[in-house]
């Protein structure tokens, strides 16, 4: 069964950052049978969620800090609570990555992985073991 990646974030060159890296995941893991989408808002990155509930995503890689129209919560704190309303999402890994001062607490409230974007661009090796494991645990095999 082909393996589904979703991208929500409204940086192109985190985007390109963050795709770059689950093909190089997929190519270690000797998977060719995949599908990378990109979002570059929570309301888009919700859109794309919906469209694809029959066949969920085995892993949601977003950002937090993207459009504002969810004050006071981040947009991508918004998208995930959404997500996780979704029982065909209730296997679905996520992992936010971003720049925000509090992921680690915005994380472990939404019971979500986490990794900070400036941990992710300096020790790629820990981000991709991330998505590996991530990628493991998902039951949409």
């Amino acid at each position: 069964m082909i393996k589904k990646v979703l991208i929500v974030d409204d940086s192109t060159s985190w985007t390109v950052f963050h795709e770059n890296n689950v093909d190089e995941v997929f190519l270690e893991l000797g998977i060719d049978d995949y599908e990378v989408n990109m979002a570059s808002t929570a309301r888009d990155g919700y859109d794309f969620v919906m469209e694809n509930n029959n066949v969920p995503y085995d892993l949601i890689i977003s950002d937090l800090q993207m459009e504002e129209d969810f004050s006071p919560k981040y947009a991508g704190e918004w998208f995930v609570e959404q997500v996780r309303t979704l029982k065909n999402y209730d296997n679905t890994r996520i992992l936010i990555c971003s720049g925000c001062y509090n992921i680690k607490q915005i994380a472990e409230s939404l019971a979500v992985n986490y990794i900070p974007k400036r941990k992710a661009i300096t020790d790629i090796s820990s981000y991709k073991s991330e998505i590996i494991s991530l990628l493991k645990q998902s039951v949409n095999n």
